[in-house]
């Protein structure tokens, strides 16, 4: 029996040092993408390993997660197995403050450490942003002399200005007024003191400027066109201390990166009100600009993390082309790593071989049920003081089908009646309805139950022909195209329960231990249908079923 030890974080080298080599550089040319299946360990890689030293000496890193707010909201029922699509979207703006909060606060640090100035604040919004009106807007000056006046000298006024606003705990707090290290002269005070009056100056001007196209942007909300130029003005603030953060940069001064974990939750996020872009909007604008910073004047290091599999082929492709980030996919141990991390500190060696044999290298799935043989609640559950190591991991196999998967499984069929009623209504074309589709003939009628038997029809079609194949297919062989307008593959990779990795270009469960639920499932569903709706669907899967055998993985990946 393995002794009880305290869960250890598991270095990862060769992960590590990628991410780190891409750390250190102050500035670089493109984003790095880190993804990979849910319980891989992305998030603890990022909190425990890399970033307390990527917060040492020169290096500033700002971590901003967009689903910490959901956690807090949601709590555990909704926890780290389930995809965040499956939860109630944020709103944008509880997005944008904290993305905002976080950049404000390292360009503060930046203004601290004498790498940001007012004068490199108004060279890099003049290039962007017309001053003159803004300036004058916030002098409230309406003289002939104003009118002549140049945006620089209009600057130093406004900065000038808007150095009396500025609070003495406000600037004191900045700088550290008050810490042992502080050691400022008074002219250095000064000029800090004026480029964080400059930074609260570049704030107000970007804010009159976006105010003046709240009616433009809503006009566009409304009709449904698309302005390059007023999406990109939601965005300009938090480029704006991109950029400034960018250019101050400097090897052994001052090396800012910048993480953004949940990356996802941003596409997904609503709007409440309508003098904002939509969520996708704002998601796209963000990284298009970031791209685009990185290639015409380099960028500081910026890590998107996500586990949703869109980030791994469909937004390279979206975004221009398949180098456009740096793609850093992780799947978690091998079965021959795993093992030699867990066994005999956490499991023994028999019970590793149920392990492998039910659930896999998952790290969550073995950190997961290592706390459930160490806490014993499942002998208070069973009332059973004689249960073996098998009985432990069939509770954590019932613990994943009822608080994962039949949850995902639900969200899945939503999804589904949904797309009956768009094709009811009209809003599917023609081309994911071609002949010979499995999903060509939803209901006729607008009957909720209907649709509900239907996408319950679909969805048990559809593990049936998985698991038929194995659970994995190729998505990027011959033929392989009319998997991507398959409804319940959407809804399946939307939940989180299946994963399309991007090398090799496998579509599969996101662990072995989610396979085994996916079939209990089917076994489930099946067992509960009555002699028609069990008629009907072998009926169906004989005259329409999917039959995806064809994209079946090749020996040696499975």
């Amino acid at each position: 029996m393995a002794s009880k030890k305290a869960w250890r974080i598991v270095p990862r080298p060769l992960l590590e040092t990628i991410l780190n080599n891409h750390a250190q550089h102050h500035r670089v040319p493109q984003p790095l993408l880190l993804h990979g299946p849910r319980g891989v360990g992305k998030t603890t890689l990022i909190l425990q390993r890399l970033l307390p030293d990527w917060n040492k000496g020169p290096h500033l890193t700002g971590y901003v997660d967009f689903a910490e707010q959901m956690k807090v909201d949601h709590g555990p029922s909704h926890g780290p197995w389930a995809s965040w699509s499956t939860c109630p979207p944020p709103l944008l703006s509880d997005c944008r403050k904290i993305l905002e909060h976080c950049l404000e606060s390292m360009a503060e640090k930046g203004v601290r450490a004498g790498s940001i100035s007012s004068q490199q604040i108004f060279t890099t919004l003049n290039k962007w942003h017309a001053l003159t009106t803004a300036l004058r807007q916030v002098l409230q000056s309406k003289s002939r002399a104003s009118d002549r006046a140049s945006p620089a000298v209009l600057w130093d006024r406004a900065v000038l200005a808007m150095s009396g606003q500025c609070t003495g705990a406000e600037v004191g707090r900045i700088l550290g007024f008050g810490e042992k290290k502080n050691g400022l002269s008074f002219e250095e005070a000064s000029y800090m003191k004026e480029s964080i009056a400059a930074l609260k100056l570049a704030k107000k001007v970007i804010e009159l400027q976006q105010g003046w196209k709240a009616n433009a942007i809503s006009h566009m909300n409304h009709t449904g066109v698309f302005s390059r130029t007023l999406t990109h003005s939601c965005t300009d603030w938090p480029c704006l201390l991109l950029e400034l953060l960018s250019q101050a940069a400097e090897i052994d001064h001052f090396q800012p990166k910048l993480v953004i974990n949940n990356i996802e939750v941003l596409k997904h996020a609503t709007v409440n009100n309508k003098l904002s872009v939509s969520g996708p909007l704002y998601h796209d604008s963000l990284i298009w600009r970031i791209i685009a910073l990185g290639a015409n004047e380099r960028c500081l290091p910026v890590i998107l993390v996500t586990s949703d599999s869109y980030y791994s082929y469909e937004a390279f492709l979206e975004f221009g082309y398949m180098q456009i980030f740096i793609s850093r996919e992780t799947f978690g141990w091998t079965p021959q790593e795993a093992k030699m991390h867990v066994v005999t500190d956490y499991f023994s060696l028999s019970e590793w071989n149920v392990i492998a044999e039910v659930l896999g290298p998952n790290p969550r799935h073995l950190f997961e049920l290592y706390a459930l043989k160490q806490s014993n609640y499942h002998l208070k559950q069973t009332k059973d003081t004689t249960s073996t190591f098998e009985d432990i991991v069939d509770a954590y196999i019932a613990y994943l089908q009822i608080t994962v998967v039949n949850p995902a499984m639900d969200r899945a069929l939503e999804l589904l009646q949904k797309f009956a009623v768009d094709v009811h209504n009209g809003k599917i074309s023609e081309d994911r309805l071609r002949f010979g589709a499995a999903w060509r003939h939803p209901p006729q009628i607008d009957d909720p139950m209907l649709h509900k038997e239907w996408a319950k029809l679909q969805l048990m079609d559809f593990v049936q022909s998985f698991a038929n194949t194995g659970f994995a297919v190729n998505y990027r062989i011959d033929y392989s195209e009319e998997i991507f307008d398959d409804p319940s593959m959407a809804a399946l990779l939307q939940v989180g329960l299946f994963y399309a990795q991007r090398d090799p270009p496998f579509i599969r469960p996101i662990s072995k231990g989610i396979q085994r639920c996916l079939v209990r499932w089917l076994v489930q569903q099946r067992m509960q249908l009555n002699t028609h709706n069990l008629i009907h669907f072998m009926w169906h899967r004989i005259i329409r079923g999917r039959y995806y055998r064809h994209l079946m993985v090749q020996i040696g990946y499975k």
